[in-house]
């Protein structure tokens, strides 16, 4: 899907300010807010973005890792995309794991 990651991040791609808007991107901590900018990426970006995100957090595995461990929420969708898109189970993921510990209303 995006093989060419190495490649493209040579570009110095940048994540759209459109999917943090509600965020003052001059003091933004891109570390401290990972999850979140990773969460958002997965949910509304373009490649560039994703391009990006792997620049920021150490390419396919670092994003691989943070969607695993630190993401806390994407929906059914998303969760099927990013085991596909990133090698990983759905029982891997802590979103899902929080999913499944919610009662049904």
């Amino acid at each position: 899907m995006w093989s060419d990651w190495k490649e493209q991040i040579k570009r110095n791609p940048q994540i759209k300010q459109s999917l943090l808007w509600e965020y003052d991107l001059t003091n933004f901590d891109w570390q401290y807010m990972r999850a979140l900018v990773v969460e958002r990426v997965i949910e509304r970006g373009w490649d560039e973005d994703y391009y990006a995100m792997f620049a920021l957090y150490g390419g396919m595995e670092g994003v691989r890792r943070i969607i695993r461990d630190e993401v806390l929420f994407l929906s059914g969708k998303d969760i099927a995309f990013v085991c596909v898109a990133f090698d990983l189970k759905k029982e891997e993921l802590e979103c899902y794991r929080r999913k499944q510990s919610y009662p049904v209303l």
